[in-house]
């Protein structure tokens, strides 16, 4: 199971970087003046293994109503650990005699951080989205960097599953492989998170310091 999930990483991440390189080359378009609103479109609906196979359904779906069944069918599916602590403890709380309206606020204060946490990370997003489509020069500078971040966290977790597997399988002794395998993916993924801080930070200051918007706009002129 560890060796398939890091192979459709890599294969994730071989996907990504075709795409980041076709958007390398509108950037470089673009510098030269010319801007392919098609073109960089088709190299974004190339990122990712299931948007090749499902994209032309995920493009269907036009209207926010459309989402409600999805996003049924993907909640009952989705299962957390968050979600089988919960049972567990409603279960104990219920073996335990306690009354069932004590038992309900468990998962009515589940679904509130959830309602909470999502509608955050939506509020955020929806944010992002809008700055970063509200002209080609942010949307290749956004695509650029949200795109080559995904890669790297690909491949870094990739490496790490895979490499752990190996050292098991082999018998592995060496410092490198030893200290990969030893690695614990939950504090990984605190990396993760500093990661991406760190990357949209130098991103944001870089697009600021180095006046992009303003340089690459003016290269485009009146056709932007």
């Amino acid at each position: 199971g560890t060796t398939v999930s890091g192979t459709f990483l890599y294969l994730i991440a071989a996907l990504n970087l075709v795409a980041l390189a076709g958007i390398l080359r509108v950037f470089r378009a673009m510098r030269a003046g010319t801007y392919d609103e098609a073109a960089l479109e088709q190299h974004l609906d190339s990122r990712g293994f299931m948007n090749r196979f499902l994209g032309r359904f995920t493009r269907s779906i036009n209207r926010p109503g459309q989402m409600f069944p999805l996003g049924f069918l993907f909640g009952l599916g989705f299962d957390t650990a968050t979600e089988v602590a919960l049972m567990v403890m409603a279960g104990s709380g219920a073996a335990a005699g306690l009354p069932w309206y004590a038992i309900l606020c468990l998962p009515l204060l589940f679904a509130a951080g959830m309602s909470l946490f999502d509608t955050l990370d939506g509020t955020f997003m929806n944010f992002a989205y809008q700055w970063a489509f509200s002209n080609p020069v942010r949307k290749v500078f956004y695509n650029l960097t949200i795109t080559g971040l995904s890669i790297a966290v690909a491949f870094l977790i990739g490496t790490i599953e895979l490499v752990g597997v190996l050292h098991e399988k082999l018998d592995l002794s060496d410092v490198v492989t030893d200290w990969i395998a030893g690695l614990d993916l939950d504090n990984v993924g605190y990396v993760i998170v500093g990661l991406f801080v760190l990357v949209w930070a130098a991103a944001l200051a870089y697009w600021r310091l180095a006046r992009v918007e303003q340089r690459w706009a003016g290269r485009l002129g009146g056709d932007g």
